[in-house]
């Protein structure tokens, strides 16, 4: 079947179609799926600046932030001044259920939000810690990283919410105060992520450089400012279509990523939000932990200086 099939006022097409190699699953598993998240991934996606991640048939993914030409008229959007391109990008508000179904029909797999509200851009309304296991470790490695952000949140009377990614990692959300100042949120969160690595040097390290991580788990404390982090409930280009699954933190030894797909996910969330349940109330950022922060050099601006001053030390040698 080619097409012709409506759904919440979105003509649908070639739903039979394998969503991508390895998916384990059709372009109408994904329908259906957006379909059963509904107002559980829309919470999450709500007025903030959407990139999504599409894969075509026989074509490789690709990154989609520009709205498109041929979007409809009734897809709300706004405009971001992208710095790095200097120029202005028309991004979606995925803000209902039509336009979540019009972008499965588009093949949109993966659903990344901005870390800020279009409404008080550039305010961050969370920090986000990517804990993301080197390779030869495992999901065990990322949960053991995990746990050490959480205790160096609880040090200072802070506490997260934990998902997976969707792929190897976890990600750790700490719903921050309205009005934080962007370079504040960004400083804090290399914060955490350095007084975990201190917690435990041997499974944990904030290189940002691949090959100076050593076999240790990643904390990735670069999800700031303009970034984007892959939504609670959103499916992934992986093997099985698997989805970033919220977790309860006293879950995390008990499930592997694996366990969360397309399929799996709607009878494990029944008529559940555990991302909703799970998220504590905004919090205040602590001077200190702000403080030491900005102490702390931006860990990309510190790998680009440091790849240039090693490539200048191969060449002199």
């Amino acid at each position: 079947m080619a097409g012709g099939e409506p759904r919440h006022g979105v003509e649908l097409s070639n739903l039979d179609q394998p969503l991508f190699g390895e998916a384990e699953a059709s372009k109408r598993d994904l329908v259906d799926y957006l379909e059963f998240a509904g107002e559980r991934l829309l919470g999450v996606l709500r007025g903030r600046p959407l990139s999504v991640v599409r894969v075509r048939p026989g074509q490789e993914p690709f990154t989609q932030k520009n709205l498109p030409k041929y979007t409809p008229e009734w897809v709300a959007r706004t405009k971001v001044w992208a710095a790095s391109s200097r120029r202005e990008i028309t991004y979606a508000l995925c803000d209902d259920l039509r336009t979540l179904i019009w972008f499965g029909n588009q093949r949109a797999v993966e659903y990344h939000p901005t870390l800020f509200l279009a409404e008080s851009a550039p305010e961050p309304t969370h920090l986000v810690l990517d804990l993301d296991p080197s390779p030869g470790q495992t999901f065990a490695d990322a949960v053991a990283g995990a746990r050490l952000i959480q205790e160096a949140l609880t040090a200072e009377g802070l506490s997260g919410a934990v998902k997976t990614s969707g792929s190897r990692g976890l990600h750790v959300f700490v719903p921050v105060v309205p009005g934080i100042d962007v370079e504040d949120a960004a400083a804090a969160t290399r914060a955490i992520a350095a007084r975990a690595e201190r917690i435990d040097p041997g499974l944990a390290t904030t290189a940002f450089i691949r090959d100076d991580r050593e076999g240790k788990v990643f904390l990735d404390s670069t999800r700031a400012g303009g970034a984007t982090v892959v939504a609670a409930y959103s499916p992934r280009i992986r093997p099985g279509t698997s989805v970033s699954f919220p977790l309860a933190w006293s879950d995390l030894d008990d499930v592997a990523p694996a366990d969360f797909t397309l399929h799996t996910a709607p009878d494990l969330l029944a008529d559940a939000d555990p991302w909703a349940t799970a998220m504590p109330a905004p919090q205040r950022l602590p001077a200190d932990l702000v403080a030491e922060g900005h102490t702390i050099p931006v860990a990309r601006v510190q790998a680009m200086h440091e790849g240039k001053r090693r490539a200048r030390a191969r060449r002199a040698t």
